[in-house]
């Protein structure tokens, strides 16, 4: 893996790829101004209609009433998916550090294999205390799934 990032560096790819990226950048930057410009031309042309329709100033409370109602519309929406993916982020944060911590349990397993036991003075599982030595870490992992599993945080609440 890292002798290829070595290659294509060392190849230009990588200065291709930059160039690449700044010019899709630049691409999209001007057609977000551009668009941007188009919808506020068509806003203005918009509150003209209403304004000669109703009246400047009844069209003038009518945009803005409308623009406040939208902007708290924004808000509410990205506060209500914020705590959804906190939530989930919790979640997954939980879920990682339970597998992080199986698997260094599982990585140590041969090292325990390989260490003479500490009681015995004997090397391997040739006793009691080499056979502990697994049994214990793997019953504590076992413990900690099932605890996780069967108790709720006291902060979540219900999702409807």
């Amino acid at each position: 893996m890292l002798n290829s990032l070595i290659a294509a560096f060392l190849s230009g790819e990588a200065v291709g790829a930059v160039r690449r990226v700044r010019s899709a950048a630049l691409v999209y930057a001007f057609a977000g101004i551009t668009i941007l410009t188009g919808l506020a031309f068509l806003v203005g042309a918009a509150f003209v209609a209403t304004a000669r329709h109703f009246g400047t100033v009844e069209a003038a409370i009518a945009f803005g009433l409308a623009f406040i109602v939208l902007g708290l519309a924004a808000v509410g929406t990205h506060s209500l998916s914020g705590r959804s993916r906190k939530r989930q982020t919790a979640g997954r944060r939980s879920t990682d550090l339970t597998t992080i911590a199986g698997v260094a349990a599982m990585s140590l397993l041969p090292s325990l294999l390989r260490k003479p036991s500490l009681l015995r003075g004997k090397a391997g599982l040739g006793g009691k205390a080499g056979l502990a030595g697994i049994i214990v870490p793997a019953l504590a992992i076992l413990a900690y799934g099932i605890y996780r599993e069967n108790v709720k945080p006291k902060d979540k609440k219900p999702v409807d």
